[in-house]
C-alpha cells in the first residue's frame, strides 16, 4: 500500500482541503521491474490528478519504480538503535544519515528486503549536514543497487518516493513506499511532505525514474516537515566517507527536528543557508514562530539585541534559553522593520 498525500487549493475537481488518496494494490513484489522510461506520464506535470485514469496512471508508474527499488533499500541496526539505507553500487556500499552510521568501525547488521541478514561496518560521516556510509563485508558476489540522479537538478513541487523502515525492520513487512512531493531545496537539504517516521532516517527518497535523490534526515514537528540530505555530497564527498573520516559540527540540528533535546527551546523556523543572512525558508505550522507572526522570506535581524545572521548563530541563542521564555525578535520584511514578541515552546515529540 502507499500512502500520497496531494495537496492543491487550485487543482479543479478536487476541493480547497486538497485531496488524500489511497493507492492499493502496489506490492512490493520481487519480480524484476522494467527500465523505467524517460518520459513520464503526463499526471506527474500537474498539480493533482484530474480523472480516476490519472490516478491509475500514477499507480502503474510507481508499482514500476517501487519493484526496482525495494531490493536496494535495506535496514540497518548498529547496537541497539535502527535505521535504513539504500545500497547504491554493487560493491556494497550503502548511503544513510550521519547520525544513523555514527561512529566509524561499528558492526552493522544489514536487513534486506527479504528479511535475509548481512554483516557490515560503519565507515565516515558528515556531522554537518548528517550523511554517512555503510558497507556490507559479507560476500555475496554483486549486490542489488540503484543510481544516484543530481540532487541539484531537483524542482519545487516534483513527485518524489521516499520508502525505508518506520519504526525499524518489521519481519514479513517490505520496505514502506510514500509518496509525496518537494517542497523546499537547498544545496544543503530537501523538505517534503513524504510522512517519516523512527526508523526511517537514513532511507532513500527517490525521483520518478527510480533514481536517489536524497537519503532521509529528520523529522520536525509538523507532517509537512521531513528533511533530506540532498545525494550531491554523497557524491562530492564519496573519497571521505569510504575512508571512514568523520568532521562537521553537529550543525544539522537547529532547533526544529528530532534531534533536539525536548528541554531546549524551540522556534520552528529555518532559513536559507546559502545566503549571508538569515531570511527565513519555512515557518513550521503553529510553532512559537508563526503564532507570533514571523513568515517565510522575513529576514531575521536581531534576538533581543544580539544580531542573528546564520543558524549557527540562531542555535547558539537557543541553547542559552529555556520554552516559556519571550524573546523580541527584530525582522526586515520587504522594506519595512519591525519587532515581534514570541514566546519559544518546547519541541513537539
Amino acid at each position: 500500500m502507499i500512502l500520497a498525500r496531494l495537496r492543491s487549493t487550485a487543482a479543479p475537481g478536487w476541493g480547497p482541503l486538497g485531496l488524500t488518496v489511497l493507492l492499493l494494490g502496489l506490492s512490493a513484489g520481487l519480480a524484476p521491474a522494467a527500465e523505467t522510461a524517460t518520459e513520464l506520464p503526463s499526471v506527474f506535470n500537474k498539480a493533482l490528478p484530474e480523472s480516476v485514469q490519472e490516478l491509475k496512471d500514477i499507480q502503474a508508474h510507481v508499482k514500476t519504480v517501487v519493484d526496482k527499488v525495494i531490493p536496494c533499500t535495506v535496514g540497518l541496526r548498529i547496537g541497539q538503535a535502527q535505521g535504513s539505507g539504500v545500497i547504491i553500487n554493487k560493491d556494497g556500499y550503502i548511503l544513510t544519515a550521519g547520525h544513523v552510521s555514527g561512529q566509524p568501525g561499528r558492526p552493522v547488521v544489514i536487513t534486506l528486503h527479504d528479511g535475509r541478514t548481512l554483516k557490515g561496518i560503519t565507515l565516515g560521516a558528515n556531522t554537518g549536514i548528517d550523511s554517512g556510509m555503510v558497507k556490507i563485508t559479507d560476500e555475496g558476489g554483486e549486490f542489488p543497487s540503484v543510481e544516484m540522479a543530481k540532487s541539484a537538478d531537483v524542482k519545487k513541487g516534483q513527485w518524489v518516493i521516499a520508502v525505508g523502515h518506520p519504526g525499524g525492520f518489521q519481519k514479513g513487512r517490505a520496505p514502506v513506499v510514500r509518496v509525496g512531493r518537494i517542497l523546499d531545496m537547498t544545496s544543503k537539504f530537501l523538505r517534503t511532505d513524504c510522512t517519516l517516521v523512527g526508523g526511517d532516517s537514513g532511507g532513500p527518497l527517490f525521483d520518478m525514474h527510480g533514481h536517489v535523490i536524497a537519503i532521509h534526515s529528520r523529522i520536525g514537528g509538523a507532517i509537512t516537515f521531513n528533511i533530506h540530505v540532498p545525494v550531491d555530497t554523497y557524491r562530492e564527498t564519496w573519497d571521505k566517507l569510504a575512508a571512514s573520516e568523520v568532521w562537521g559540527n553537529n550543525a544539522f540540528s537547529l532547533g526544529l527536528g528530532k534531534q533536539q533535546s525536548n528541554g531546549e527551546a524551540y522556534m520552528g523556523i529555518r532559513a536559507n543557508p546559502d545566503l549571508k543572512v538569515f531570511k527565513i525558508q519555512t515557518v513550521a505550522p503553529d510553532s512559537p514562530a508563526e503564532k507570533a507572526g514571523l513568515r517565510v522570506d522575513d529576514v531575521i535581524l536581531k534576538i533581543d539585541d544580539r544580531e542573528i545572521s546564520t543558524l549557527d548563530d540562531l542555535t547558539s541563542l537557543l541553547r542559552g534559553k529555556r520554552p516559556g521564555t519571550q524573546v523580541s525578535v527584530l525582522i526586515r520584511r520587504g522594506q519595512d522593520s519591525m519587532v515581534l514578541s514570541v514566546t519559544l515552546g518546547r519541541r513537539p515529540s
